[in-house]
């Protein structure tokens, strides 16, 4: 499977890295608005760069992988069906829920795969709590908290383009939700700007929890922050009827010291790129499924809506001060 891949920064050399480590797949060519960093990816994998437009036309390359800026996804989204494309995209599909409310359609009409990149899903701890869950093994699920806490904020610059924490880090919590319990039926937000007045300058906040109220009375629980001194916090705990899932923070080493002084062991490894460098090698094996074999997409443009709109009732919540119905946000849900 031939694969070109959009956007050459962070993301894109870890989506790289993936495409290259299955044997499936062929990283073919890199585009960029930067041309260096296009550049550096294309010598560092031994392929072309070129530009979107000869990428979408050329009828050798199966797939493309959306690793570029928010504001093009849905543009590359709507482009790669049209061109008969596998497409593979980053979260979010845009930071408007009307806008990705119309890329769900133009992809539903799709003859290939399209699939979202919600990596947690594929992080081995987090995929056996869904196993787990969905086998029966702590009965009827009751309540759910899911912790992420980042090393450090990310620069203002950034915040002022993410689309707000909502939308651009606890989306992630938000699909991880849906995974586990479907869809609530109502969202309450609470934020604060406790770790960089600037972010709460820039209109975001960078200190969050949100409430999950589902129609049977099930409860969840996000918990977001953009500074965690001891390094990225990643936590999720689903209490049922019958017992507790729970999976724990990886850490950087399983040593142990235990001394007259106390127990101490290693910390949370640092930042995603060290903590979920598997689940983009196992979310990319899953699309190739999806391409080669025909498997159903396990992360879908719909489940990117889902978030979406989570995040948009979040946000409202946060404004009004009050509950918001995830029906009001996204109609039919």
């Amino acid at each position: 499977m031939k694969v070109a891949l959009f956007g050459a920064g962070r993301i894109g050399k870890v989506h790289a890295a993936s495409i290259r480590a299955d044997t499936r797949s062929e990283l073919v060519a890199v585009t960029d608005v930067v041309a260096a960093a296009a550049e550096s990816l294309a010598a560092e994998h031994g392929i072309a760069v070129r530009s979107p437009e000869d990428i979408l036309a050329d009828p050798e390359i199966d797939a493309m992988l959306i690793a570029s800026s928010t504001n093009t996804h849905a543009d590359l989204i709507e482009k790669g069906v049209a061109a008969g494309k596998a497409i593979f995209c980053e979260k979010p599909i845009d930071l408007s829920l009307e806008r990705a409310l119309r890329v769900r359609e133009i992809a539903a009409a799709s003859t290939k795969p399209v699939m979202m990149g919600f990596n947690r899903r594929f992080d081995p701890n987090f995929a056996a709590i869904k196993m787990a869950f969905d086998a029966g093994e702590v009965g009827k699920g009751e309540m759910l908290a899911v912790t992420s806490y980042d090393p450090a904020p990310p620069p203002v610059a950034y915040v002022k383009v993410s689309g707000g924490l909502y939308r651009d880090m606890m989306i992630h919590d938000f699909d991880m939700c849906a995974f586990l319990f479907g869809l609530p039926e109502s969202v309450m937000a609470h934020g604060s700007s406790l770790v960089d007045p600037a972010i709460g300058e820039a209109g975001d906040v960078d200190t969050a929890v949100v409430v999950l109220t589902y129609a049977d009375g099930r409860l969840a629980t996000i918990r977001n922050s953009r500074r965690a001194a001891f390094g990225y916090d990643q936590r999720v705990e689903l209490l049922g009827s019958d017992g507790m899932l729970e999976a724990r923070n990886e850490i950087e080493n399983t040593v142990v010291k235990s001394t007259a002084a106390g127990v101490s062991s290693a910390k949370p490894m640092f930042f995603f790129l060290e903590r979920y460098m598997r689940a983009y090698q196992i979310e990319w094996a899953a699309f190739v499924d999806a391409v080669e074999g025909g498997k159903p997409v396990p992360a879908s443009v719909e489940d990117g809506v889902n978030a979406l709109a989570l995040a948009e009732a979040a946000n409202r919540s946060l404004k009004e001060g009050r509950p918001v119905a995830v029906a009001d946000v996204l109609p039919g849900a």
